[in-house]
């Protein structure tokens, strides 16, 4: 598979496009006014400890606190004080081959208290109002290695699946082995690595570790103890390899900076590195605009006619996939069966497009057939096996539903690109004019018997205003005559669909709500009534009235026991009420600075990760 990666650099932001067979697989971009915070270590402070969650916030000096899981704390010397010695000797391997349940995690207030410091590490970046996920686990990627300080020995990633080659690896690092903690061996060594590689692997990562350490033992929190590689250089380290065929870059000063990178990183590569220098944008050069349009969009279409819609929520992400214009040519089950196995495959490519998270899930096709089924499932777990992100999936269902989940790291396309519409208000659809005309006529009818002047001027939508010219011209006449007051509509093209603007005097308008008059509501006559029944109409509402006292009459007054007591609240309300506090679907990161405040503490933390990377470069060249 021949593998491309072009990145598109401007000084607002930088967007880079991964091809896979001269078709885009993933999309990345980053801000640079808003760089990701994945991957950066903190001395933060505890600001709110939730038992009811099981979670705490922490201030690592950004507008919103971030969100530490109880299940995501570590007890270590950063962390804790006092360590009892049985605790910090525990068996990690043992704790590590079952996950921990609900009931096992300890409770989060027993782990940390408000103002305690701690190190921590991010994991998901902030998305929407929700602060940062933490974790206590903190883990320093290099080119070959991981170092884990919480981690007593050493292991081989498991996407290598040689058994000749895993036992070689550990071989190799195993005669690194640290107090500091554990290195594990990733993918990128699966080529072929020499041990003096990875011995500059591990002198890199101690040394990274003990800087961390150091400004952690002498700077207050909150702090930036260590900033992650940009979006430009950590696709270097995590993509670029024997298998990127080109690394194409459009902007001169990236360019410099990459090679510069790579000087460092991997000299072989140096010559996959390309400057576009044409006229023509690169990412127009290669179609990628388009296909970055297309991913906004709900409808994807397949090749044999058949379509998905993809439609996001905040609680998870649908999928459902139809036959479209395609037709099929034997039998129905057949035409089911390859539609479900062209949308598995472009929905394993829109996960990856799209960056698409958490909870999905996928209405295929109904199929009858049990072998059917096997047979796209076992295809969509294949193709979902070369995902980097961790992803779990269940079998079909008798509903013909998959369900899955896909590791959310960073923002969505959608989430990054769009914001919500300013014309329905993020509900994805408006009221029809026909229900705009007959809230303007009710609105009519609740205005007009208090309206001084001789007329009542509206403006709504011209789409409105066609409808009530066209469909309801007599019912505003019949209610001109009734109140003997004029009524004009016009339309204004700047409106909005839904509004409406009625000439009424508010101060009077104020007056009316404070006291409603007494007396009834006069209806009016509306053209084209059914024959004059007065006197039948007269005679119901005789009869009606005579029940109505009849019943007043048979009922008994309830008098109350003597002795008993109606108990009464302090506001006045009776023990019968109940009263459930508001509790709200989720809590968002409460906001502990100001915007203004963030961006100066990031400029100090710049100069500072500037000073970290001469540093970094110094050893590097060492």
């Amino acid at each position: 598979m021949s593998k491309e990666i072009l990145i598109n650099s401007t000084p607002q932001e930088t967007r880079i496009a991964l091809l896979e067979n001269k078709k885009v697989a993933e999309f990345f971009f980053e801000r640079n006014a808003d760089k990701g915070i994945i991957g950066n270590v903190y001395k933060g402070k505890v600001v709110r400890v939730l038992p009811g969650m099981q979670a705490a916030f922490v201030d690592i000096g950004h507008e919103r606190a971030a969100f530490l899981y109880a299940g995501d704390f570590l007890k270590t010397k950063h962390n804790v004080e006092d360590i009892e010695e049985e605790e910090e000797n525990f068996d990690r391997r043992e704790a590590r081959r079952r996950r921990r349940t609900s009931e096992e995690i300890p409770p989060i207030q027993s782990l940390v208290r408000e103002g305690q410091e701690i190190m921590v590490q991010v994991a998901k970046g902030p998305i929407g109002t929700k602060g940062a996920r933490l974790t206590c686990h903190v883990s320093l990627p290099g080119r070959y290695l991981v170092f884990m300080p919480s981690l007593k020995h050493n292991g081989v990633s498991r996407k290598i699946e040689s058994f000749d080659l895993r036992k070689k690896l550990k071989r190799i690092i195993d005669g690194f082995k640290s107090k500091e903690g554990g290195f594990i061996v990733r993918t990128a060594a699966s080529s072929g690595i020499a041990e003096r590689g990875i011995r500059a692997d591990v002198e890199y990562l101690l040394s990274l570790w003990h800087r961390i350490e150091r400004k952690y033992n002498t700077a207050g929190a909150p702090v930036l103890l260590h900033y992650d590689l940009d979006l430009t250089t950590r696709l270097i380290r995590d993509y670029l390899d024997e298998d990127i065929e080109r690394f194409v870059v459009d902007s001169q000063q990236e360019h410099r900076r990459v090679l510069k990178f790579i000087r460092n990183f991997n000299p072989e590569l140096r010559n996959k590195v390309e400057l576009h220098n044409e006229a023509f944008p690169l990412f127009d050069r290669f179609g990628i605009e388009q296909e970055i349009n297309k991913a906004l969009g709900k409808r994807v279409w397949l090749k044999s006619g058949g379509y998905l819609v993809i439609e996001s929520t905040e609680a998870l992400t649908s999928i459902d996939v139809n036959t479209g214009r395609f037709v099929g040519k034997k039998t129905l089950e057949e035409t089911i069966l390859r539609t479900n196995i062209e949308a598995a495959e472009e929905i394993v490519k829109q996960l990856r497009i799209r960056n698409i998270g958490g909870i999905i899930i996928i209405d295929f096709i109904d199929m009858e057939k049990d072998s059917s089924k096997e047979q796209v499932y076992r295809y969509l777990d294949s193709l979902l096996r070369e995902d980097k992100s961790k992803t779990t999936i269940l079998k079909i269902s008798h509903l013909g539903l998959v369900e899955m989940t896909r590791k959310r790291t960073r923002e969505s396309i959608i989430r990054y690109m769009c914001e919500s519409c300013p014309t329905c208000d993020g509900k994805g659809h408006v009221k029809s004019r026909v229900v705009i005309a007959h809230q303007v006529l009710r609105d009519i009818r609740r205005e007009l018997p208090f309206h001084d002047e001789d007329h009542l001027h509206i403006t709504v939508h011209p789409d409105v205003y066609t409808m009530l010219k066209e469909h309801e011209g007599d019912t505003i006449v019949a209610l001109e005559k009734h109140y003997q007051k004029g009524i004009k509509i016009q339309a204004d093209p700047s409106f909005h669909i839904e509004q409406i603007a009625l000439s009424i005097n508010k101060a009077k308008q104020r007056e009316r709500m404070a006291a409603i008059l007494p007396g009834k509501r006069t209806d009016y006559e509306v053209p084209g009534d059914e024959d004059d029944d007065t006197a039948e109409y007269e005679a119901d509402l005789r009869a009606i009235e005579d029940e109505k006292r009849r019943r007043a009459a048979a009922a008994m007054p309830v008098t109350p026991e003597i002795g008993t007591v109606e108990t009464v609240s302090a506001d006045g309300e009776t023990d019968d009420d109940v009263h459930v506090a508001d509790v709200p679907d989720e809590i968002e990161a409460p906001v502990i600075r100001s915007k203004t405040e963030v961006s100066s503490d990031d400029d100090t933390e710049a100069d500072s990760d500037t000073t970290d990377d001469d540093d970094q470069k110094q050893t590097n060249s060492n």
